[in-house]
């Protein structure tokens, strides 16, 4: 038994002597390839990136470490610098492409890429390339010649290659935690630039054979192209708002873009906000979630910075409006920033086939001129429809109609349906709308009415507001026709010296009695239609004149016609007159009261 044991034993110890003697054999030959390969390595790198970019690139780096046994390489200190002078001939030839990138990072690692594939086969595989933390700088210049390329090159790669390759096939790169900079040089004068950080790019499955330039289902030789951006944070350029993203997705394979949720924040309250510009501004609050977009044309955008989208989907979200009337208005002439008037003179180009919004909470609020009061109204649970969101010419000219069809509930009470046609090539802003709002209690309009109206619904249902009006920049007309039942309201006025409002007895009676028509239609059956025309106020934005022509149809169809409104201003100044006679009787009779005593 023991000799058995010994022999055992000394199999074991020559068996591991063996493999000892294996792996310093091969850590030393590993050592030694990699140090004869380090200058062929060098060599070869930088004559294969000059001959793929047809010279436009080159590739500088400090140091190369191979490993020959594990298939895992490193370069440290890597620039990949575009040549200019290449650059600029290949504008003159009509062959630059429309994006210039400078790519600085502290190191490039490559792993696995199967050296003996490639020396017996010719095949070079490389199953992971990463970029970490590198710096990528894109300048954009766009050339008409490129607008009709393919998404494939003119000239197959494979013929840069093909004397020392037959295959070169790079399953993944990665892009880790990149800092982005876009400089747009498209415009005259100072370039635009962008800047972003905390992006992470993944290309999935680059190849360069003999067939793949003409295989249609990659972009750019690449089978897909995946970006991820977390916790996103910036301040705008006014320093007012702070814009926060969380969570985007993007896959060109699928064409679909997800943004977890988007907010834009105001970094001053409600009523400090105004006081950092001195004047009276729209404060807004934007809080949106789930946030998509299918049918994304990533060729478009890298080649022209031109989103395409089939569809856009906007669900779960908010959009906030506060004005303080404390301050100054500034005077500012808006003609010409009706909505498809700034899409069109948008800085990049837009198309988007069909929007959708669902379950959207839309307010505007306003404080009196004292700052005491706030009235709000609120559009709530808004859906619908918009097509056709364009500033692009071709798509124009197939259609240069953007429509919105539209549903909210107002005050979260009666139910508004309303359709805008937008004419995108009109150069007058040329657009109509049209719609109803049913069944609503008139008292849930109390809330804007009183603070900053003055006036107040006692009660009132209304049947139905419809309207259908045609708008451009200097003139809106049509009609409104408001159905209504049991109308009675109460004028309000600021009590001296306090925050509240109170009633106004004798001209509310008034108002109810002798003005305002309390059904429509009457007793009698008469039912009133109001024919509107009014002329825009250069410095009334697009809303404010929606909101005014709407008003001057529900003021005539309750009985405030010019006429009325003429007739009343004379009442109220000859009651007046007759309460400040009435005073001054008062007075005279005191002082001779205390004269006789």
């Amino acid at each position: 038994m023991a000799v058995e044991a010994g022999k055992k034993y000394m199999i074991l110890k020559w068996f591991g002597a063996g493999l000892l003697f294996v792996a310093l054999l091969l850590t030393g030959l590993t050592l030694y390839l990699g140090t004869k390969l380090k200058p062929i390595v060098r060599k070869e790198l930088q004559e294969f990136v000059l001959k793929t970019t047809d010279s436009l690139y080159h590739i500088e780096f400090s140091s190369v470490s191979v490993n020959v046994l594990t298939g895992i390489s490193s370069l440290s200190d890597v620039s990949i610098v575009p040549d200019t002078m290449v650059y600029n001939r290949m504008i003159v030839t009509k062959h630059a492409p429309n994006n210039l990138y400078h790519i600085k990072l502290k190191k490039l690692a490559i792993r696995h890429f199967h050296p003996w594939r490639l020396w017996r086969h010719k095949r070079l595989n490389v199953e992971l390339l990463l970029f970490d933390n590198p710096c990528v700088v894109m300048t954009n210049r766009q050339f008409d010649f490129n607008d009709v390329q393919q998404p494939n090159p003119k000239k197959s790669p494979y013929d840069y290659i093909s004397k020392f390759l037959k295959e070169l096939r790079i399953h993944t790169i990665d892009f880790k935690n990149v800092s982005f900079k876009y400089i747009n040089n498209n415009n005259p004068g100072k370039p635009d630039i962008d800047s972003i950080a905390n992006l992470n790019i993944t290309l999935k499955d680059w190849l360069i054979d003999s067939q793949s330039d003409t295989d249609s289902s990659r972009i750019y030789l690449l089978k897909d192209v995946v970006i991820n951006l977390n916790n996103y944070n910036y301040a705008t350029s006014d320093s007012l708002y702070n814009i926060r993203l969380n969570q985007l997705d993007f896959a060109a394979s699928s064409g679909k873009l997800n943004i977890k949720s988007f907010n834009v924040e105001p970094r001053y309250s409600e009523r400090e906000f105004g006081n950092i510009l001195g004047y009276a501004k729209d404060r807004y609050s934007i809080q949106m979630s789930d946030i998509d977009l299918t049918g994304i044309n990533l060729r478009l955008y890298i080649l022209k910075k031109e989103l395409f989208a089939k569809e856009m989907n906007i669900a779960n979200g908010s959009l906030a409006v506060v004005n303080n009337n404390t301050l100054p208005k500034k005077i500012e002439n808006k003609t010409g920033q009706y909505p498809h008037q700034q899409l069109q003179n948008a800085k990049n180009k837009l198309s988007i086939e069909k929007l959708n919004l669902k379950n959207i909470d839309i307010s505007y609020a306003e404080f009196d001129k004292e700052g005491k009061h706030k009235g709000i109204i609120t559009f709530e649970r808004t859906f619908g429809t918009i097509s056709n969101v364009t500033n692009v010419e071709k798509a124009k000219a197939k259609n240069h109609f953007m429509e919105a069809d539209l549903t909210s509930y107002v005050m979260g009470s009666g139910k508004l349906d309303v359709d805008f046609k937008f004419d995108l090539r009109a150069k007058d802003g040329a657009f109509s709308y049209s719609g109803a709002l049913v069944d609503m209690e008139g008292r849930a309009l109390n809330r804007i009415t009183k603070p900053l109206g003055m006036v107040k619904v006692n009660s009132g249902h209304f049947d139905k507001l419809a309207f259908d009006i045609q708008a451009n920049d200097r003139l809106a007309t049509g009609k409104v026709s408001f159905a209504y039942r049991d109308l009675s309201v109460a004028l309000m006025k600021k009590m001296k010296g306090e925050d509240r409002l109170v009633k106004q007895g004798l001209i509310s009676f008034l108002a109810n009695a002798l003005i305002i028509n309390s059904d429509n239609p009457n007793a009698q059956g008469v039912f009133i239609t109001a024919p509107v025309a009014r002329k825009r106020v250069e410095t009334a934005s697009f809303f404010n004149f929606i909101w005014k022509t709407l008003f001057d149809g529900v003021k005539y169809s309750v009985g405030l016609t010019p006429q009325k409104e003429r007739e009343i201003k004379a009442k109220i100044a000859k009651f007046e007159r007759l309460k400040a006679d009435r005073q001054e009787r008062i007075k005279r009779r005191e002082k001779r009261s205390m004269s006789r005593h």
